[in-house]
């Protein structure tokens, strides 16, 4: 497939990482690249001259029809909407468009483990690269957690696996996708800022297992019972993960992240000792509970991966200590009043930011004591100040990142930032 890209032109739409990943993969194969990104910021603007020096036409602050109009493939990055400008000439033009993860798997000559679903899938997409590894096969983690797909696939060989964390965005444009193993950790109501319904959301987390067949594997939570009737669906042979697990849940306190691991581990045949020697050696991903310091028994925790309601409820589920709650970002059709009970149980004082503060005080307006605040620095001084001896300060979103931050990593990192330099007074 080297061979196929070779002098076409291609243009890749959104130039966040998994872009610019692909424009410099398709440029080192032979390709005619030219990128395009509405966004016009300073960060776009430095990616764009970089990927000028390599003779890359770039454009950012529009989308111009110059950019889509006689290409051969266009490229889109996961955060770019079908909705938008390029991607509506492109279909008036019949020019195929695909993800950036089709574009490196028509390369790939690895076995791809490939992971999704509402929440969980950074933890189980390190997981399972780390349980290959102890068993000896060389696994990268690769999509959404930590480098792109495209950025890697060239130095891969047959024998390596790729744990892969891949979005229902980057599923939407998939053609030929196949991957060896396909897992759908649970499913609930997300991105209906982006879909129109929930079953829309569903529908593009099926297709990561639309190409397999019967010498491939699905993975599937027997717990949830959308997924669960998947089943039906699937021609890849199902493993379960769930409930018929209870033997030993109950003895190594294994949650579903675990379960679903050890389920992909059965497939590929590596020992369940391996799973647990690994288990307890795991401290966990960045940005999702990650305790980033503790000053006088007050812990600063970092849940920045929290981007829907559901992973704050596991993040409060999994907080032993009375909470104060930041929380806000952009809003993507949430119900926040879903998760009223719980904060009323486990928070003491919820700090809002972001274009969905309003939206999220109102949801909880008189459950609990609410602080509005302009930045996401104010809002950690403003918890310091009003924490108690044994509290813990969560920051948990709810929400999308980017009306203030480039992605929920950005986001995460900048806490980390604010909390570390938090002068505290020794008297």
């Amino acid at each position: 497939m080297v061979s196929h890209y070779k002098d076409k032109k291609v243009t890749v739409v959104g130039l966040a990482r998994s872009g610019i990943a692909a424009c410099n993969l398709l440029k080192d194969l032979g390709a005619e690249v030219f990128a395009t990104d509405s966004a016009n910021s300073h960060a776009v603007k430095a990616q764009a001259e970089e990927l000028k020096k390599r003779g890359i036409s770039v454009e950012t602050g529009s989308h111009t029809i110059g950019f889509i109009r006689d290409k051969d493939l266009l490229v889109v990055s996961p955060g770019v909407n079908y909705s938008s400008q390029a991607l509506l000439w492109a279909s008036e033009f019949k020019i195929p468009v695909i993800s950036e993860i089709e574009l490196a798997w028509s390369l790939c000559p690895a076995t791809v483990v490939a992971i999704t679903g509402t929440n969980g899938k950074t933890t189980v997409t390190t997981l399972v690269a780390k349980v290959l590894e102890a068993s000896g096969r060389k696994a990268l983690a690769l999509g959404n957690i930590g480098k792109p797909f495209s950025q890697e696939v060239m130095s891969l060989h047959n024998d390596d696996f790729v744990s892969l964390e891949v979005s229902s965005f980057q599923l939407e444009k998939i053609s030929r996708f196949k991957p060896k193993a396909s897992l759908i950790l649970n499913f609930t109501p997300d991105h209906l800022d982006r879909y129109s319904t929930i079953q829309d959301y569903l529908d593009a987390k099926k297709r990561i297992f639309m190409n397999q067949d019967a010498h491939d594997y699905a993975v599937l939570n027997y717990d949830d019972p959308v997924v669960r009737v998947l089943a039906k669906e699937i021609k890849a042979r199902v493993i379960f993960f769930g409930r018929q697990h209870t033997h030993y849940d109950a003895v190594l306190n294994l949650n579903p992240n675990h379960l679903a691991v050890m389920a992909v581990a059965e497939a590929f045949e590596v020992p369940r000792e391996i799973c647990y020697e690994v288990f307890r050696n795991f401290r966990g991903v960045e940005h999702r509970l990650e305790l980033v310091r503790t000053i006088d028994t007050i812990d600063f925790i970092n849940d920045s991966k929290a981007t829907n309601v559901d992973s704050t409820i596991w993040a409060l589920h999994n907080t032993m200590k009375p909470a104060i709650l930041i929380a806000g970002g952009r809003d993507k059709k949430s119900d926040y009043k879903a998760i009223a009970d719980l904060v009323k149980q486990k928070v003491r004082l919820l700090v809002v930011i972001g274009e969905a503060k309003e939206k999220i005080s109102a949801s909880f307006n008189g459950l609990l004591p609410i602080m509005k605040v302009s930045s996401l620095e104010e809002a950690v001084r403003v918890s310091f100040h009003k924490a108690q001896s044994g509290d813990c300060i969560l920051f948990s979103p709810m929400c999308a990142s980017f009306d203030m931050f480039k992605d929920y990593e950005h986001r995460g990192r900048v806490f980390k930032e604010i909390v570390n330099k938090l002068i505290v007074n020794s008297s």
